[in-house]
């Protein structure tokens, strides 16, 4: 009698700078293929296309795996279209590691391919200007100037002559507050020291909402943190990273554990929900005992606030509010209850359920520049459901999802503040109350 022997349990070739990137061919075989991630995965809710789902691209990853279909230009696209939200793994059972699966083929496979899709403007602002905050300051500095100077109506204007990989890059330009500059390397506790803490200020946070970093950096003082911001950090690497470039990615790994001297803080601090994956990340990246530890302390202002203790804050803020999963908080750091409960400590905030709340919004690091259609697509009908809301304000806790969702509501709501929670609690804690938009009808 004949049996049929399972399919071999083999590790892909090593590929990047041996670093260990690989796919375990039994991750494959985890996926039971019962469909249960159908109805989370944002481009299969989108589109209904069963090669854009998790599974469909799990069967595409393990057929090309197999020989039996070529990784041809459709196989790549159907890929490509994955946001990397990781709702999917939320959603799984069987507990499905599909990150390692998309991250370690693209590894595998597609190294050249997301930077050969895009102009060399759009790789130079990617790769060479967005993972630098100060290069990003200055890049922004113009338009920063002429939006005060009430002039954005004629940069808009003339947007619309530009190539479309520029005018997708222009729209989702937020309106820039004035950058209060750099924060001080050292900030004292407020009061008894109960912490000490450094702070991640991340790139194109930093440029593009620098004070959400200064909001962030007053609370931790206000709750007793003696907060440092070491000056050599640098970007945490995902941008790099997610397009299959490993060696910048460990490069800026490894200048940020040699910056923040992990055994010299109770913990590090970061309220970007895209970096803070990565971060926590670093022991997987680099393998060193340095990187391990720097992991250890990483931790979202959110979760870390909550495991402290935080101190009531005292001015109303009356609004009604509403607030969006972030992917990175909550899907790939499981981080979904903190937000909410700080939000919910703040006088007069009346916080309201969303719709989808942990749907991806379409930001997905680099995916608006990538896929611009899919992009805005998704980005359009989380718009729709925050509009639902009848909501005066909307948070969320990543910059990516903060300039997609303003992007897709400033043509319904251009008064809507779409804002970081830290943002709010910092106006509750020191009585800064911004102005804000009447309660529709």
């Amino acid at each position: 009698m004949s049996t049929t022997a399972d399919p071999p349990r083999t590790t892909l070739p090593i590929v990047a700078d041996g670093a260990g990137v690989g796919v375990d061919y039994q991750l494959f075989m985890d996926c039971v293929h019962c469909g249960l991630c159908l109805s989370a995965c944002p481009t299969y809710v989108e589109n209904g296309n069963e090669n854009d789902s998790p599974r469909g691209r799990i069967y595409l990853m393990r057929n090309v795996t197999d020989g039996k279909i070529d990784l041809n230009e459709e196989v790549n696209h159907h890929l490509d279209l994955c946001l990397q939200c990781l709702a999917c793994e939320s959603a799984c059972p069987s507990g499905v590691q599909y990150h390692k699966l998309i991250e370690g083929f693209k590894f595998l496979h597609n190294q050249a391919r997301l930077p050969a899709k895009l102009s060399w403007m759009q790789r130079q602002m990617l790769f060479h200007v967005t993972p630098h905050a100060g290069r990003t300051r200055l890049a922004l500095a113009p338009i920063r100037l002429l939006q005060h100077l009430r002039l954005d109506g004629l940069v808009n204007a003339l947007a619309k002559l530009m190539p479309r990989s520029l005018r997708e890059m222009h729209a989702i330009l937020p309106r820039l507050q004035s950058h209060p500059g750099r924060l001080p390397e050292l900030l004292p506790a407020e009061g008894k020291r109960r912490a000490r803490v450094a702070l991640f200020t991340g790139c194109a946070a930093d440029a593009f909402f620098p004070q959400t970093n200064h909001a962030t950096a007053r609370i931790l003082q206000r709750n007793g943190c003696e907060v440092w911001i070491p000056g050599n950090q640098v970007c945490c690497g995902a941008l790099h990273y997610h397009a299959a470039q490993r060696a910048p990615a460990c490069r800026f790994a490894l200048a940020n554990v040699d910056a923040f001297q992990a055994q010299s803080v109770d913990a590090i601090i970061v309220n970007a929900g895209g970096c803070g994956p990565m971060l926590k990340d670093y022991g997987h990246l680099l393998g060193s005992t340095d990187a391990e530890a720097f992991a250890k302390k990483v931790r979202d202002i959110h979760e870390f606030l909550i495991e402290l203790g935080p101190i009531q804050p005292e001015y109303p803020l009356p609004i009604r509010a509403t607030y969006h999963d972030a992917c990175g908080l909550s899907h790939a750091q499981q981080i979904r209850k903190p937000p909410r409960r700080l939000l919910e400590m703040i006088p007069g905030l009346d916080l309201v359920p969303l719709m989808e709340s942990e749907m991806c919004c379409g930001a997905a690091g680099s995916y608006t520049v990538t896929e611009p259609d899919m992009a805005n697509d998704i980005g359009r009908r989380k718009a729709r459901n925050i509009l639902a809301t009848n909501a005066q304000a909307v948070f969320t806790g990543n910059v990516g999802c903060l300039l997609q969702i303003a992007r897709h509501l400033r043509p319904h709501r251009p008064d809507l503040w779409v804002a970081h929670p830290v943002d709010a609690l910092w106006a509750s804690y020191s009585g800064d109350i911004p102005n804000l938009p009447p309660s529709p009808s």
